[in-house]
Order: C-alpha cells, then structure tokens, then sequence
C-alpha cells in the first residue's frame, strides 16, 4: 500500500484555507497547491499533525464535484 501521508507537513509553507473559514472554531481544512507529489491537505485545528496527499486529478474532480453540487449535506 503506498503511503498517502505527509508527516512533515507542518514545515512545508503556502498552506491556505477557504475564505468562508473564521475564527469561530469551525472545521476547515488546510491546502497546500504546488506540491511535486500531487495536493496535501490538513486539519487547519492540527496544523503540526500530518497531512493527507491526494493526487492532483483525483483533488480537481472532488472540487469539480462540490461546486457542481453533487454533494448533499
């Protein structure tokens, strides 16, 4: 099985969050765009935790996926 996870995370820079996050203690998670092993992302409440890397494809269908609303709460 390979390995989708990124210890290190926290040392890497240019993470980035929705602009719908704020400081009342919501769920958000964390992006970092240009990485050479495809889209790590991570809790924005754990950000000296590991972070999840997804492939770039695999990351742009899943957005492509919420903002065309296939998605339902």
């Amino acid at each position: 099985m390979t390995d989708r996870s990124i210890p290190h995370a926290a040392s890497l820079k240019g993470w980035r969050k929705s602009s719908h996050s704020n400081d009342q203690g919501g769920s958000c998670l964390e992006v970092l765009d240009h990485h050479p092993a495809g889209i790590p992302v991570r809790d924005s409440k754990t950000p000296n935790g590991p972070a999840l890397l997804f492939p770039s494809t695999g990351w742009s269908s899943f957005i492509t996926a919420i903002k065309a609303g296939s998605f339902h709460a």
